[in-house]
């Protein structure tokens, strides 16, 4: 059996919001699966479905460029290790560096990119900040339209691929994108597999009701249109406006989504946590071993 840590358990509480000692139980049935106890923890308490935002681990800033005409976009991640140097002139400038070379010259490779001035450039920022700085990933759009839209803390960023329509239009279902999270962009997009798992987690809870084999087939039906739905780009409401769908929205000018990408700073990067007293004390243990 796995080993249970602290942080494995403070996850799943942050994941769901129960007990410390549920969560631990949990995760020892699931032999330290995360992903496995949360569905066996729904299927058993009815829990609902919890956010797989993706945990923010790390520091960084995300930063977009699109063309004037809105036909090219480009998007990109660079982590630090603390939001303190995330903040650095020194390490936005290099930001700046990175977005403006992936632009001119449309590559996502990381490797490639960061060959020659711009690497000198973050090893130089490295020795200066102290902390350890990389370009994490990239992504680029060619679309008729292209919008973006990045959150004011410059730690969620999207671009948005519109077949019509103009940039507003895109900024508009971008920022949307931004604050909602959705996980496709229509219900097609979803995968068998997981359309498949919550309906597993479903009838599990729905079987628990007691009710007639006819009722819990249409609360099943009934449960994976409404997950479908929630998770889809263009079946959610626009937050500016409930009242519209984004699909209604973007078809309203004669647009469709053609595509999405999302990225938020450090989502599924797993940070060390560090006891700060523990940690002092070792050194001073260290420094004084180290004199004797």
């Amino acid at each position: 059996m796995a080993s249970i840590s602290a942080s494995l358990v403070k996850e799943l509480r942050d994941r769901t919001g129960l007990g410390m000692m549920e969560c631990k139980k949990a995760l020892k049935a699931a032999d330290g699966d995360v992903n496995a106890a949360i569905e066996e923890m729904r299927k058993n308490s009815g829990m609902k479905a919890a956010k797989k935002a993706g945990r923010t681990a790390a520091d960084g800033v995300v930063k977009t460029k699109v063309a004037e005409d809105g036909s090219f976009g480009v998007l990109v991640e660079v982590n630090s290790e603390t939001d303190f140097a995330a903040r650095d002139e020194g390490f936005l400038a290099f930001v700046e560096l990175v977005v403006n070379k992936a632009f001119e010259t449309r590559e996502t490779d990381v490797a490639k990119l960061m060959e020659g001035e711009l690497e000198v450039a973050r090893e130089a920022l490295v020795q200066k900040i102290g902390e350890n700085i990389g370009v994490r990933r990239i992504a680029t759009a060619e679309n008729a339209v292209v919008g973006q839209y990045v959150h004011g803390t410059n730690r969620i960023g999207v671009l948005i691929g519109l077949s019509a329509g103009d940039v507003e239009l895109g900024k508009d279902i971008a920022m949307h994108t931004a604050a909602v999270n959705p996980q496709y962009i229509k219900q097609a997009d979803v995968p068998v597999d997981v359309v498949e798992k919550e309906k597993s987690i479903f009838t599990a809870q729905a079987e628990q009701s007691g009710k007639p084999a006819a009722i819990i087939e249409k609360m099943i039906g009934g449960r994976i249109s409404k997950f479908l739905a929630e998770i889809s780009l263009v079946d959610q409401p626009f937050v500016k406006d409930p009242e519209v769908k984004i699909g209604a929205l973007a078809k309203k000018a004669g647009a469709e989504v053609e595509f999405m990408i999302r990225y938020e700073v450090g989502e599924g990067i797993e940070k060390e946590e560090v006891d700060f007293a523990t940690e002092v004390a070792q050194q001073t243990a260290a420094a004084a071993a180290k004199n004797a």
